[in-house]
């Protein structure tokens, strides 16, 4: 299989200043929706610092959040502006909510092989503390606020094999009204909110149903997947899971990644939604358990009910 070339310049992470605890668990919470796009822009300025490039040497910004800042126009634009504003860049957002990030470096992927672009931005990140209702206590203290941002480019002609090894994205509908919010778009216009209609304006999750259904259809997907890549949970190096649950364990049990090969920082940072891989990646490669040579598998799951996978070869 032909490795789709990518490699990561730069990474940046913002959290919030502010923290809650429940028990010996802690959750980053932003303090109000409007520090969304702030921190979007503060990861996007630290990853281009890292990768030691300016913001007119991105011609493609990819916007991977769940929750969007505003519904029109698409979050990336919102970022170019604060940081690019004159660059001739495309800005364009995806959604495949937990998952965002693993679909947009798909995408990225594809766009450096075929030469459209040459250096992308990413950024991810969400505040979905804000709509979470207090009433459901398993998401209210699941969920941690957080942005995290990758300069993406094609890798020289010496690192070659570097990339995207494989990729495989799948949904099963009718799963898709385990995890929802169904106000705010065209189905629950907000000029429609009243307070007795509030619960439909806030995250609603049955963990139970969702645990269930993802412990169903993740062995026959990783399955494909693996079949598809050519290769074995065995020959990865590291697995970054999407911090969904504190059933992630059983999870990675289930498809076969045994324990101390996986990233696990759920009790520290919970579920950061859309920044949730991207973050356990960066914070894996700080403490050196990733790096360059690492075959690496990004995955998870994210309502729809949606399963991702995407292996690479840092």
């Amino acid at each position: 299989m032909t490795v789709r070339g990518l490699q990561i310049d730069g990474y940046g992470v913002c959290l919030p200043s502010t923290t809650v605890t429940f028990g010996a668990e802690t959750r980053y919470r932003a303090g109000a929706p409007v520090e969304h796009l702030s921190m979007l822009v503060d990861a996007a300025g630290r990853a281009l610092a890292a990768a030691g490039v300016g913001p007119n040497d991105i011609d493609c910004l990819i916007g991977a959040t769940a929750g969007d800042v505003q519904p029109i126009p698409c979050t990336a634009a919102l970022v170019q502006e604060q940081i690019a504003p004159e660059a001739q860049c495309a800005a364009l957002d995806v959604n495949s909510t937990c998952t965002s990030f693993i679909t947009a470096l798909d995408v990225a992927s594809r766009y450096l092989r075929d030469g459209e672009y040459r250096r992308i931005l990413i950024v991810a990140g969400d505040v979905g503390a804000q709509f979470l209702n207090p009433e459901q206590r398993e998401s209210f203290e699941l969920f941690s606020d957080a942005a995290v941002a990758m300069v993406v480019s094609s890798p020289s002609n010496e690192d070659a094999g570097v990339g995207v090894v494989a990729s495989l994205q799948q949904t099963w509908p009718r799963f898709a009204h385990e995890t929802e919010l169904r106000g705010g778009g065209s189905w629950l216009p907000g000029r429609d909110f009243t307070p007795e209609t509030d619960g439909d304006y806030r995250f609603d999750m049955n963990g139970r149903a969702v645990l269930f259904s993802a412990s169903r259809v993740l062995p026959g997907f990783f399955e494909r997947f693996f079949a598809k890549a050519g290769t074995s949970v065995e020959e990865i190096d590291y697995v970054i899971p999407h911090q969904a649950s504190r059933a992630l364990p059983l999870i990675m049990r289930r498809i076969g990644v045994p324990e101390g090969r996986y990233a696990n920082y759920l009790r520290d940072f919970g579920n950061m939604v859309s920044a949730s891989v991207p973050f356990a990646l960066a914070r894996a490669w700080d403490e050196g358990k990733v790096g360059p040579g690492s075959r690496v598998l990004l995955c998870g799951t994210a309502a729809g009910l949606t399963a991702n996978a995407l292996l690479l070869q840092l």
